[in-house]
Formats: C-alpha cells, structure tokens, sequence
C-alpha cells in the first residue's frame, strides 16, 4: 500500500474502502471482506446510516487500531452549530466505537459552515479527531474557508472520475496544502464506462480490468480513491493495481475523456442546495 502525508503530518493510505449505499445490513460483512483483502483505510458517514456496523466489523477484526485509517463525515448542522458539530461528532465515535477519528470531512458546504469548522478545528486540536477536511467544496467555497479560519483542511473529498477528472482544481489544492480525495471513482457505471474503448484497451494491454485501470490513474495522479463493492472478489481485484504503471502516453490520452462537468449534481444549483440544507438525519 501506498501512503501519502497529509498535512497534519498524519499518513493517508493512497487506496482504501467506502461503504455509500451499502446497506447497513450488508455492510459488516463487507468491511470485515475489505479488511481482510488488506483495505485499512475505511470511509463511512452518519448520513449514509452505517457507521454501527462499520464499527462491529472493526471490533472483530482484532486489526490495531494503529493500523487503521477511518473517516467519517459530518452532516449539516441546525444552530448552535458548534454545539451539534461535536454532539454530532460524539455521535458517530460511538456508533463507530472507537475513541478518535483519522479524519472527519464536514460533508456538503452548506448551513453554518464556519460555526462546524470552529468545531472541528477544536476536535482537531484536542486529538479527537487526527485531521479535519472536508466534502463536495468547490474552489470558491475551499478558498474562503482557509482564508477566513486557522485550521486548512487536510482532504477535500469531490467527485472525481475519467469523465470529471478536476485536474486544475487539484492543482489548486496542492498549492494549499489539500489533499483532493475521490468519491464516485466508477462515475457509478455512468458513459459506459466498464466498455468504454480506450480503458478497455489499456486494461487488455497490462491484463487488468477498467475498474482497476481507474483506480491506477486515479492514485498515479495522487487522488485518494475509495471505491466500494459488497464482492469480496471485486475488493481483491480492485486492491490490485500496483503492480503496473500507466505510462505518460497513457495518462494523456485518458485525459481526452474528461468532459469537465459532474454526472451527478451539482453544488451551484439552487434547487440541490435547497433539499441538501433542508435534509436532517434521524439520530
């Protein structure tokens, strides 16, 4: 496994396993088939319903703590802000059963954004959470957190894909110190993207998949990728991509497919910004 230092001084594992629209039911299982295919970094949040069961698969693995890497991510908070941050935060440590996080994410850059980050800031300086980041921040919105607070984040996680692949934008985070982080690696199976001709043509030449074609171009780039299968087959293909090295050449021409726009949502637009901020979780 490769590792990458964050900006806290802390080491990140390049490649690791997200749990996003797992079902809780299925979910430790799948951790616990992750950890034994050697992911040690693991990606949760309180919006997606299964930290708990995150947390039992980390219990019975016997795995060091040490040893692992776990992110959680908070949801938007109602006023007080600060205060909810860390109930929130207290939250997902229990669920998770674990006494600190290696990285908690504010999880979309809405509500009171820098009430949840002073917040943070002081779990981060207190211990309780080793580094502080966040999710879905376009530039504009990262920029102004920095400049405006003492804390720069150490990840921001966005979609990032050979079809949306925000290569200025992670040139811009490097120059701040942020570490950019992908979700939705596989563009879900978007543009055909398992058949799409030229991946399936680089696979073919180093006899891999497209999905682990991805995942080499993504973390070749310096991109955190933490793609996610319920498959304990997939999990071991998918962890098998060092073994290769996509040449310069190759690197280019997968460049030629970004097409420079999310295929999901996006951020800017009122009406997501509306049900996002408006959206509450149950606990």
């Amino acid at each position: 496994m490769q590792h990458l230092t964050l900006n806290t001084g802390i080491e990140m594992p390049i490649l690791g396993f997200g749990v996003y629209q797992i079902p809780p039911e299925d979910t430790e299982q799948a951790v616990s088939d992750a950890l034994a295919a050697g992911y040690r970094l693991l990606d949760t949040a309180a919006a997606y319903g299964n930290e708990e069961a995150v947390g039992r698969a980390i219990k019975k693995s016997d795995i060091p703590r040490e040893d692992l890497f776990v992110t959680t991510k908070l949801w938007i908070q109602d006023a007080p802000a600060e205060d909810n941050t860390r109930r929130a935060f207290e939250t997902s440590l229990d669920k998770l059963g674990l006494d600190y996080l290696d990285l908690y994410l504010m999880h979309q850059p809405f509500g009171d954004v820098y009430g949840q980050w002073r917040a943070m800031e002081a779990l981060n300086r207190e211990g309780a959470a080793k580094a502080i980041g966040v999710a879905n921040f376009y530039p504009d919105r990262l920029i102004d957190l920095i400049v405006n607070n003492d804390i720069t984040p150490a990840v921001n996680q966005i979609e990032t894909h050979p079809f949306f692949q925000r290569a200025d934008y992670q040139d811009l985070m490097r120059e701040h110190g942020v570490q950019i982080q992908s979700w939705g690696g596989f563009a879900e199976g978007k543009n055909e993207l398992f058949t799409q001709p030229l991946l399936s043509e680089i696979g073919r030449q180093y006899g891999k998949s497209v999905a682990q074609v991805v995942l080499r171009w993504l973390t070749q780039r310096g991109v955190v990728a933490i793609p996610k299968s319920v498959r304990a087959d997939r999990m071991a293909e998918n962890f098998d991509i060092f073994d290769f090295v996509l040449t310069d050449d190759q690197m280019a021409q997968i460049a030629t497919l970004d097409g420079e726009t999310s295929l999901f949502f996006n951020h800017h637009d009122p009406e997501i910004v509306t049900w996002l901020a408006k959206r509450r979780l149950d606990a």
